[in-house]
């Protein structure tokens, strides 16, 4: 947030009026930016391009119309409409990259030049301005690096989303043909991939880190043409991956595979929170109102209890949804990945370059959505899910092919 570059202006998050008051700086600054950004979506030379887009993706239209509605019978009308806004503000900023006239440009632009600052920012940061680049736990004293983020799971996203960014980019420069400018464009991504590596050990985000081998393992999937030719195949593979990391993870963790990505049996200490929060649940059907479950009475009640830091999420994208939308809500959610995911199919027969990119980001989105909170406005891992799964019509992808 803006607020917090100026010490002292940022909302405090842990207390339960600092969730509901928000700040009168950022939501100036959000909403400057969503005026901006609709006065560019309506411009002449994206006009006909953002229909475009809006036909092909009722799912999205109707899940971001069911949120709006259900601020009618939220607690925090006014918090939860505020919160929409900057949900409404993600839609618009993604679909300015979407529109693009050189859509494969826009997408390299967007995930690869804030890596080159970003990623070796963050090291700088915490080697030699520890005082910047590093928290401590208020509640435990442990310290933890952050670099150019506000929190440990924060720089692991970092990391995440534009590490998947320099690996696809790369890929596609040493397919490309020769131009002046490759030895150059490959050296910089190479060296940022590595720097990606290391903070990726100083961060200690093990969602993170698996999920970044998971997108980059189908981003160097998808290059063999023979795989792509074969959707079936494709929807397999995916379906096998996610099949086994929701049996690793949720079903069976005795198995092994949340020791092997750093985490105890009790997902440090998700599963207490999801045993206490589901008993609290508003409307099964309509849920608490859109991004209204965790404010007054209730968020008390939580932090009434003893737990290692206060928290004001489920770290679980998928039952948070249900505390704030109910059983309406997952139902749109379903219907927009399958939706997205019908989408991705056909990017990766019109467009390879971009389906690759999707199908990552796909995969990524929902995998991490299972420990923590992502389905939330400005996050993100949000982000490049609505980027994975908001269909790009063929007429707009057969222009990148």
């Amino acid at each position: 947030m803006v607020s917090q570059w100026l010490v002292g202006f940022g909302k405090n998050e842990n207390t339960v009026s600092g969730l509901e008051e928000g700040n009168s700086l950022d939501a100036a600054v959000f909403a400057f930016l969503l005026v901006v950004g609709l006065a560019v979506l309506l411009g002449r030379q994206r006009r006909a391009r953002v229909a475009a887009i809006l036909r092909a993706n009722k799912p999205l239209i109707l899940f971001m119309l069911y949120c709006l509605v259900s601020v009618m019978w939220s607690d925090y009308p006014m918090v939860s409409f505020k919160r929409w806004t900057k949900a409404l503000g993600d839609v618009t900023m993604v679909l300015i990259v979407l529109t693009d006239l050189d859509l494969g440009a826009s997408l390299s632009q967007f995930l690869v030049r804030p890596a080159f600052t970003l990623i070796p920012l963050s090291i700088v940061l915490i080697r030699y301005y520890p005082s910047l680049g590093r928290q401590y736990s208020p509640w435990t004293g442990e310290v933890y690096n952050v670099g150019v983020a506000t929190g440990k799971n924060s720089l692991g996203y970092v990391c995440l989303i534009f590490g998947l960014g320099c690996v696809w980019s790369l890929l596609d420069v040493l397919r490309a043909k020769e131009s002046s400018r490759k030895a150059g464009s490959i050296t910089a991504q190479v060296a940022t991939l590595v720097l990606t590596l290391w903070l990726f050990r100083m961060a200690h985000s093990a969602t993170s880190f698996a999920c970044f081998m998971i997108g980059s393992g189908l981003i160097v999937a998808t290059r063999l043409r023979w795989l792509i030719r074969k959707p079936a195949l494709v929807s397999v593979m995916v379906g096998l991956l996610l099949s086994v990391v929701l049996y690793g993870l949720l079903i069976d963790p005795s198995v092994g595979l949340v020791e092997a990505v750093g985490r105890n049996a009790t997902l440090t200490g998700r599963i207490d929170i999801w045993k206490e929060v589901l008993p609290m649940t508003v409307n099964p059907l309509l849920g608490a109102g859109y991004e209204s479950f965790w404010l007054g009475p209730r968020l008390e009640k939580i932090w009434s209890k003893e737990w290692d830091e206060r928290p004001n999420q489920a770290h679980n994208g998928y039952l948070e949804v249900y505390l704030d939308l109910g059983w309406v809500g997952i139902a749109l959610l379903g219907l927009l990945m399958a939706w997205g995911y019908r989408g991705i199919l056909r990017a990766l027969h019109s467009s390879s370059a971009i389906g690759r990119l999707k199908l990552a980001f796909f995969p990524v989105a929902a995998i991490y959505n299972l420990t923590e909170h992502a389905f939330r406005e400005l996050h993100p891992v949000w982000i490049i899910f609505l980027l994975a799964v908001m269909v790009i019509p063929d007429s707009l992808l057969q222009e990148v092919a």
